[in-house]
C-alpha cells in the first residue's frame, strides 16, 4: 500500500513539473502573462480609489476592502462578539449586544448604507441592520469601529434596511412581517378601517 502511494505521489509531483514548464512559446495569454493585475495594483503606501462596506451575513460583521486592489482592511464587528478585539466582552461594548430578550452576542448583519448630508455621501458613518433581532447599528468611519445599536421595538423580519434619508434625519427600516401582522391584528378587530391593503 505505501509503495502504491509513494509511486502516485512521486507520478503527480513529476506531472505537475513537467505541465508547469513552458514551450517558450511568449504568444500564450495565461494569468501570468496578462497585465490584469497591473490594473487593479496599488502600491503600499498608496491609498485605493473607493472602499466597499460588505456585510458579513451570519458573522455579524462588516467588511471593509480598499477598490480596486481588493485588500482587506478591517473586519468590524458589530452583532456578534469578537474576542480578538474584545469586542462584547468589554464595559463599552458588551451592553450594545443587550436586547429586549437579554444578551443576543450574534446576528445575520445586511445591507450597509453610507451616511448623507444634503444627498451626497459623506462618509461618516455607516449603517447596517441585524436580520434575525430587529437591531441597526452605526459605525463610526472616523474610527472604524461600532459606536451604538438600536433595537427597533415591535419588528422583526428588517431583512433589508437600512436606508438613509438624503438629510440623514430619518432611518428607514424595512420590516417584512409588520403587514402582515398588522393585517392579523385587523382581521382579529374584524375591522377593514384601520388598514387598508395597497
Amino acid at each position: 500500500m505505501k509503495t502504491i502511494f509513494k509511486s502516485l505521489l512521486a507520478l503527480t509531483v513529476l506531472s505537475m513539473v513537467l505541465s508547469s514548464c513552458g514551450n517558450g512559446d511568449s504568444k500564450k495569454k495565461g494569468a501570468l502573462s496578462s497585465n490584469a493585475a497591473e490594473k487593479v495594483y496599488v502600491a503600499p503606501g498608496e491609498h485605493d480609489e473607493f472602499y466597499a462596506f460588505i456585510s458579513g451575513g451570519f458573522s455579524g460583521q462588516l467588511a471593509v476592502y480598499g477598490l480596486p486592489s481588493g485588500r482587506l482592511f478591517k473586519v468590524i464587528p458589530v452583532f456578534s462578539v469578537d474576542a480578538e478585539k474584545a469586542y462584547g466582552f468589554n464595559e463599552e461594548t458588551k451592553p450594545m449586544l443587550n436586547t429586549s430578550h437579554g444578551f443576543i452576542p450574534w446576528d445575520d448583519s445586511h445591507h450597509p448604507d453610507i451616511s448623507q448630508t444634503a444627498g451626497e455621501l459623506d462618509g461618516r458613518y455607516v449603517f447596517i441592520n441585524g436580520n434575525n433581532t430587529p437591531r441597526i447599528a452605526k459605525i463610526d468611519l472616523t474610527t472604524f469601529e461600532t459606536t451604538e445599536i438600536i433595537e427597533i421595538p415591535n419588528s422583526a423580519g428588517n431583512h433589508s434596511s437600512s436606508f438613509v434619508t438624503e438629510t440623514q434625519n430619518m432611518l428607514w427600516q424595512v420590516l417584512v412581517l409588520v403587514f402582515l401582522i398588522l393585517k392579523k391584528i385587523c382581521q382579529l378587530l374584524n375591522t377593514k378601517e384601520i388598514l387598508k391593503e395597497p
